[in-house]
């Protein structure tokens, strides 16, 4: 009886149940999803728009997957989002067929954000984080391997690590990826993504299919080999801000325009390792990051 009264309070005086709700004017909402990535750039737009306006944040997180975030965003229940990925809307949102020139991608989902939605994707912050064929440098060394072709001479002997999912994978799986490369390895281990690093450092695999930007892959010292034929489909990463937004508060768009084309991939491995590995709070990770690189000043 008690709960339904204080249901029926919460709906009548029309206040929101814990967890996302429409940003007021003075707040702007940041949707994170639940990658490490995802939540240290969202702290670095937050302290960005805090710093430099009198704007308000809140940090909506853990929103599970880019349909979630997506769906957030389409009921206002976020203004931004810290983190898109051009192949992933591409063919998840506008339900396309996945496009290899990285240029090509992002400009349709630029126009088509804006057109179907009244979005702003920005340019990328710097980075792709695709998957990435992954090996020590000892071994790259030894069997001089640079791309992902040069794998061609060696593969039968190499013990492959990869997430279960993409050897069965439809377009950019195992399949497509002996069409494309006509490479087939010796013998393929399915594993969690997260364990394939430790796999390949402890010479557990010879080869792993990685995230490009996790952290391990520079903390531990490996090579991501160049994907010379284009096989995986581009995943730069961009914030999307609806112009609604940018319009009630036109400001957004040079501060969060001030991170475009500034996080390489390198950067973005070894921020993600300050959380992942030093287990550094993300919103203290991106304040040392704006810090170093004289944001505030």
């Amino acid at each position: 009886m008690i709960a339904t009264v204080l249901l029926f309070s919460i709906l009548i005086s029309g206040c929101s149940l814990p967890g996302l709700s429409g940003a007021s004017e003075s707040t702007i909402k940041i949707g994170a999803q639940n990658l490490t990535e995802s939540e240290i750039l969202a702290n670095m737009i937050s302290q960005l728009i805090e710093h430099n306006t009198d704007l308000n944040t809140e940090l909506i997180k853990n929103l599970g997957s880019n349909y979630v975030q997506h769906q957030a965003m389409l009921g206002g229940d976020i203004d931004i989002s810290a983190t898109r990925y051009s192949g992933t809307d591409l063919t998840s949102t506008l339900g396309k067929d996945a496009v290899k020139d990285p240029e090509k991608a992002l400009k349709i989902v630029q126009d088509e954000f804006k057109k179907e939605f009244g979005y702003k994707w920005f340019d990328s912050y710097g980075f792709d984080n695709t998957y990435a064929f992954t090996v020590t440098k000892e071994l790259a060394e030894e069997a001089q391997l640079e791309k992902v072709s040069d794998l061609k001479q060696s593969a039968q002997n190499y013990k492959l690590g990869v997430d279960n999912a993409w050897l069965k994978r439809k377009g950019d799986g195992y399949e497509g990826f002996v069409d494309t490369y006509g490479i087939e390895f010796g013998k393929t281990f399915p594993m969690q993504i997260g364990l394939v690093y430790d796999a390949v450092k402890n010479e557990k695999m010879d080869i792993v299919l990685a995230f490009s930007t996790d952290g391990r892959i520079k903390a531990y010292d490996l090579k991501i080999l160049e994907d010379d034929k284009k096989y995986f489909p581009p995943y730069d990463c961009s914030p999307v801000i609806p112009e609604k937004v940018l319009k009630e508060h036109p400001e957004i768009e040079g501060i969060v325009g001030k991170l475009i084309g500034k996080i390489d991939t390198e950067t973005m491995q070894e921020l993600n390792y300050e959380v992942d590995g030093n287990l550094k709070e993300p919103s203290v990770v991106a304040e040392e990051y704006l810090k170093k690189n004289n944001y505030f000043e």
